[in-house]
């Protein structure tokens, strides 16, 4: 990936299966429906008929990493599945998950979707205990909580899982796999998604439903905040870890990271993005010619802008989605022209026009101001920016990779100062308001707009 080219990166989907025949075969495609969650590494752990639990993981592509042949190592009707991009951990293979644990109690895997920010606190409490870390992952921060003692082996699994949740402060959605059963563990707060799915006689979870229907998996219900679904032998049951209980899904799935064949909590991501770039237009109206997207999280914005408007919607932008992720620049002339290699304006329909350049958000403002300057040679007459999120002007520490408020420009200047930042004849961003109304929901998780974040925030979480 060009850097910088798009700002913001998830940290990481998830993907399980249980009882179905070829686990770790159907995994491989969850996981590449998922590929947009994470291109760093990715991983799949299977259990076959004797309860052995086995892995093949690796950097790089779900397409790079697996092949028939070291598929055809993960047997069985189980497995969990993992693509990441690294937040907590730096990119390297031993944070590849899913982490596989071998225990005189019993073995198990774990794959985690979030980023928890007590991280540091408990990884201290437990390396004073006597823990061993594999990783510099958060994720496995889990695994040592729930560590059955040589007292308890025959205590049911599910009561010291209970126990660690309630240590765990921050966003998370965990995939835990047993011998012979799969728990499924999303946050409290409800800040990244998990969904439940029905294949055949057996059940599908994955972080996006965009995966059910290229396994054939039908949907049935997400795994609620604060819950706990167990998926073996008995079916679904479901337990409660905690009391407390909010709907404060990221704001940014339904902006940015979602597929837009994707539903969250029940809206359909296409369809929210299309609705907030109608409610663009009408907070922040232009006269112009043409209306064009960013490819591609900001093609259903602007086409909801263009239906609004009346404006042509036009594709103005070309996407080379052949690029390669780890592109070399050894010069500041190649990196320039970096994102002229993954966007290409298309001349004949942006000169001598006025058009309304829809993206779904500003980061450091690099790319957008070299977008709006690629236009401009283009011939664009004018360029109107307007923006299908509010003003990111805060770092978030539940797994997505803004870490610092200095790498936002939103953060120290005034919406006049980004305009001229990025050289655009008209800026505007859509208001917080508009986003619950598009989600047509109450609650939701606009840290990184407004400040207030739905959790705790520990010692080395600095805004």
């Amino acid at each position: 990936m060009i850097k910088d080219l798009k700002g913001l990166h998830e940290e990481c989907g998830v993907f399980g299966i249980w009882g179905v025949p070829n686990a770790a075969e159907l995994t491989y495609y969850g996981l590449h429906s998922l590929q947009h969650r994470g291109q760093e590494g990715c991983g799949i752990v299977s259990v076959d008929e004797n309860g052995t639990l086995s892995r093949i993981k690796g950097l790089g592509l779900v397409t790079e990493v697996f092949n028939n042949e070291n598929l055809g190592k993960l047997p069985g009707n189980m497995a969990i599945g993992h693509v990441r991009y690294s937040t907590t951990g730096g990119n390297n293979i031993d944070n590849v998950q899913p982490f596989l644990f071998k225990h005189n109690a019993g073995d198990f895997a774990l794959a985690h979707n979030g980023n928890l920010v007590n991280s540091r606190q408990l990884r201290k409490y437990l390396e004073d205990r006597g823990s061993l870390f594999q990783s510099t992952s958060d994720s496995e921060i889990l695994a040592h909580l729930i560590k059955k003692s040589a007292g308890e082996r025959y205590r049911p699994r599910i009561y010291p899982i209970v126990e660690a949740l309630n240590m765990l402060e921050g966003a998370f959605a965990f995939l835990i796999m047993t011998q012979n059963r799969i728990y499924a563990c999303r946050d409290k707060y409800g800040l990244r998604p998990l969904s439940i799915g029905k294949l055949g006689d057996g059940y599908v979870l994955s972080s996006e439903t965009c995966a059910f229907s290229v396994v054939g998996a039908e949907f049935i219900r997400d795994v609620e905040p604060g819950e706990i679904v167990t998926i073996d032998h008995h079916g679904i049951r479901s337990t409660k870890y905690s009391e407390y209980q909010r709907h404060a899904m990221c704001a940014m799935e339904y902006i940015y990271f979602a597929r837009p064949d994707s539903d969250i909590e029940g809206e359909n991501v296409h369809a929210f993005r299309k609705e907030t770039g109608k409610i663009l237009f009408e907070e922040a109206p232009v006269d112009a010619d043409i209306v064009v997207g960013v490819p591609d999280s900001s093609l259903s914005a602007a086409s909801g802008y263009a239906e609004a408007s009346g404006l042509p919607y036009e594709m103005g932008l070309i996407k080379n989605k052949y690029i390669g992720r780890t592109f070399i620049q050894p010069s500041q002339e190649l990196r320039d022209k970096g994102v002229k290699m993954k966007l290409s304006p298309v001349k004949t329909i942006v000169e001598g026009k006025r058009l309304i350049l829809i993206d779904d958000s500003i980061v450091r403002g690099t790319t957008s101001r070299r977008i709006v300057t690629m236009l401009r040679e283009a011939g664009a007459k004018e360029v109107h920016v307007r923006i299908a999120s509010p003003e990111l002007q805060f770092p978030c520490f539940y797994g997505v990779d803004i870490s610092t408020r200095k790498e936002l420009i939103c953060s120290d200047k005034t919406v006049e100062q980004v305009r001229q930042a990025i050289g655009a004849d008209s800026l505007a961003f859509i208001s917080h308001g508009a986003l619950y109304r598009a989600a047509r929901r109450a609650d939701l998780c606009l840290a990184c707009f407004t400040g207030k974040y739905p959790t705790e925030l520990y010692e080395g979480n600095n805004i």
